[in-house]
């Protein structure tokens, strides 16, 4: 036989055989873009499970969006095609109605007050409600307040009075939208620059790190600085399929992504240097005033109590662990 032929050959069969009869693909969707701090947590996961080769781990990585859009991680993860991914909080309320009240408006007060409740209070809540639907909720994977961009600036509540506000599908965007006065127009997030250049809508909300690098920035030129509602994304996998695995391979996969201080502080310094470098991405910012800030909580605030009483089920529970969290942290400022 030709020697180059037979090499092809022997290279094809290494190729296609498992290099061990207990290999384990693990299959890893997520919505990173290229140069992205998103991006390179995930390539930390890649790196730590592949450290481990006695575990016979072997991470297929589709982290770009390959799957498609959230809905379809949700129901990969769920569907047992997925193993590990990542989905944000507006996504996970199709599995928790509850994960809704994480972006009540003016939830918290802080990045410091959120990491206090998001880890000392809802963690442990949310991990069980997510257990139910046999879903392993590794840690939080933060996005950052949302701000409100548009084509011009948005410093009181007032000016919203009748603006064409791009929501997503969730109840408490909706709610928001309809608080402030403004005319609440739900679309997919991929539509959200098709619908500025048209006129179909005129503003909307989103974290910096979602603003800036998605195009946003360039369409709607104005971003309000609000903080107005904290998002999240969650590292997630099946349970079932978890407690398949040997108790050595669970705790590579649990302890494989980027360690959650080390999450938060690249998705803060992405978001700071966004904002130093608005100029070079062509957008403006506005930091509203304290008495704005005011202004813009009490014309929100009925949105928290008719989430509450729309979702139901452990509502009240964890806004009550919230309301907790927050005066233990306002104890440790003392």
């Amino acid at each position: 036989m030709n020697s180059i032929k037979y090499f092809f050959i022997m290279a094809s069969l290494l190729f296609f055989i498992p290099l061990h009869a207990n290999a384990i693909i693990v299959t890893v969707g997520g919505t990173a873009a290229k140069g992205t701090a998103g991006e390179q947590k995930w390539l930390t996961f890649e790196r730590n499970v592949k450290s481990e080769p006695k575990h016979q781990l072997f991470p297929r990585m589709l982290i770009y969006g390959e799957l498609g859009p959230e809905e379809n991680l949700v129901n990969g993860i769920r569907r047992n095609r997925i193993n590990v991914a990542n989905w944000s909080g507006l996504a996970t309320t199709t599995v928790v109605p509850e994960m809704a009240l994480l972006y009540t408006p003016f939830l918290f007060d802080n990045y410091a007050e959120a990491d206090f409740i998001m880890d000392n209070y809802l963690f442990d809540a949310y991990s069980k409600l997510l257990a139910e639907k046999d879903i392993y909720l590794i840690q939080w994977d933060e996005i950052g307040f949302n701000q409100l961009y548009g084509h011009i600036p948005y410093p009181t509540p007032s000016l919203m009075a009748g603006k064409r506000f791009r929501t997503s599908s969730s109840l408490s965007a909706q709610l928001f939208a309809e608080a402030i006065g403004a005319d609440a127009i739900p679309l997919g997030y991929t539509d959200i620059i098709t619908g500025l250049q048209t006129g179909l809508i005129e503003a909307g909300e989103n974290a910096i790190i979602m603003y800036v690098p998605m195009g946003i920035a360039s369409e709607a030129k104005h971003l309000t600085l609000t903080n107005h509602s904290y998002a999240t994304s969650l590292i997630v996998m099946r349970k079932s399929w978890l407690e398949s695995l040997t108790l050595g391979q669970q705790k590579t996969l649990i302890s494989a992504y980027t360690s959650l201080d080390k999450s938060r502080a690249a998705t803060r310094a992405e978001w700071r240097e966004f904002l130093n470098d608005a100029k070079a991405w062509n957008f403006n910012t506005h930091t509203i005033t304290s008495e704005e800030r005011e202004l813009w909580k009490t014309m929100s605030q009925p949105v928290a109590e008719r989430l509450i009483e729309e979702i139901g089920g452990a509502s009240s529970m964890i806004w009550d662990l919230v309301q907790e969290g927050k005066q233990a942290f306002s104890s440790t400022q003392r």
